[in-house]
């Protein structure tokens, strides 16, 4: 990646990792905090403070995508930042729980998330832009991470509250990232590998291999959002740990989840196992959440649990956008990408608001019981998915071509070692390639493209 490439997705994958910031930090001690504000007590509004910012990031991120189209990239990336800071200070400053849940739901309606993406294809080369996007991936998951073992520690030091407008302030800080550090676009334009088109968005939705990948991450997600109305409170009743000290748990589970994670991944992609893999992962999450329904009141059973969960959940959340890259049509990524990310919000609302209501009206073990049913009907779905292909995608700038020539050059480049699929998109200039993980003829191919075959 060239400097300004690398200043582009890095000042990007630090926004991306702010909005993550406000939706993770809260979650080990929030429900605890809710507890002593007016309406806190009742768990149903509880799951849905924490859920609130995922439906409206679903309801409007492709529309803050369509309108980057329009208005321009950064400034509609500012004003979703404005946004969002308007919602962690309203949040900060809420004497109910019905405010923190408004707050919440301005949080996610700064749902830029798809502007990024378009604006970080605008500035990337299209054979550095899977380098970019993996970098955003990454931030995500340290996001997650950290805030997991830091909300409780910072709830120590500012509150909730605090943590809230630390989050605001920042949102307001990364408004000079976006103008003076993240370089300016030459040219905006339509990338189909980054950004949903409506024209394929039918195929998408009728592709069932894909069908189940969103399936998957909105149980993923609407999983994670149930537990966490409940696992802090019963972190305190059976373990006796104040929220400020259940870093203490969070951290070397986490810790040690990581471990199991990077050898599990390198033996899926190294052996092409990554459908055994995949639904070992599935399996084991479903027993944590069984596990969790036997725990309750069992400070150790508990943690045991934790630690299946985030093994779980780690190599699925790592595995599951590899796995759309693979699946999807290359002309169509971007439309599948966006599907996936709004079932992943979506699921984030579905989870709070439902395991917040469970736990209310049957108690913390039936919103285990929720989660399982829904991580045992994707684990039947798991295991009749067709094994992904060992492949992936290689992207080529080429510059406008007419039809006749893109399909001459389809037809050209079919014929190398490796080369599994070939998509000539005329109008946007890119060749997208999916290839072989190994063994690909990869100077074959660049030598095609420059007109030497």
């Amino acid at each position: 990646m060239t400097r300004s490439e690398r200043r582009a997705a890095g000042s990007l994958a630090a926004i991306f990792g702010l909005r993550m910031l406000g939706m993770f930090l809260i979650l080990p001690v929030f429900s605890l905090y809710a507890q002593h504000l007016p309406g806190g007590q009742d768990k149903a509004l509880v799951g849905l403070a924490l859920g609130m910012y995922g439906l409206t990031q679903a309801l409007l991120m492709l529309p803050f995508g369509m309108a980057s189209d329009r208005w321009g990239r950064k400034p509609v990336i500012i004003v979703g930042l404005i946004i969002f800071a308007l919602g962690s200070f309203l949040a900060a400053s809420a004497s109910d729980i019905y405010t923190v849940i408004f707050g919440r739901a301005l949080q996610g309606a700064g749902a830029i998330s798809a502007a990024i993406t378009a604006l970080l294809a605008d500035l990337t080369r299209e054979e550095k832009r899977t380098h970019a996007m993996a970098m955003i991936g990454g931030t995500i998951a340290l996001t997650f991470a950290i805030s997991l073992a830091g909300g409780p520690l910072l709830y120590r030091w500012i509150g909730v509250p605090g943590i809230f407008a630390m989050t605001g302030v920042l949102a307001l800080l990364a408004i000079g990232v976006v103008k003076f550090v993240t370089p300016n676009p030459g040219v905006t334009a339509f990338h189909s590998d980054a950004q949903a088109s409506m024209g394929r968005l039918r195929g998408v939705l009728r592709d069932t291999e894909l069908l189940r990948l969103n399936y998957g991450i909105f149980a993923l997600h609407a999983a994670q959002m149930a537990m966490f109305v409940i696992v802090p409170l019963a972190l305190h009743e059976a373990g006796g740990l104040s929220a400020s000290s259940h870093w203490q748990v969070y951290l070397p589970v986490l810790l040690g989840s990581f471990v199991v994670l990077v050898p599990a991944i390198i033996y899926a992609e190294k052996y092409g196992r990554m459908k055994q893999v995949f639904v070992a992962a599935v399996a084991l999450m479903l027993l944590a959440q069984i596990g969790f329904s036997l725990a309750m009141g069992h400070f150790a059973e508990i943690v045991a649990a934790l630690f299946a969960y985030f093994v779980a959940f780690n190599i699925l959340e790592a595995s599951l956008p590899s796995l759309i890259s693979k699946v999807a049509p290359p002309e169509a990524k971007g439309t599948a990408m966006g599907v996936y990310n709004t079932s992943q919000a979506l699921g984030l609302f579905f989870g709070g608001a439902v395991g917040g209501w469970l736990a209310k009206a049957w108690g913390y073990s039936a919103v285990f019981v929720f989660c399982a049913v829904l991580v045992g009907f994707w684990l039947v779905l798991a295991k009749s998915m067709r094994p992904p292909m060992r492949v992936k995608t290689q992207m080529f700038h080429i510059g406008q071509l007419d039809v006749a020539a893109a399909q001459m050059l389809a037809a050209r480049l079919k014929v190398f070692a490796g080369v599994e699929s070939v998509t000539v998109l005329a109008d946007e200039g890119v060749v997208m390639l999916k290839v072989s993980q190994i063994g690909w003829d990869e100077d074959g191919v660049r030598h095609a493209l420059q007109g030497g075959v």
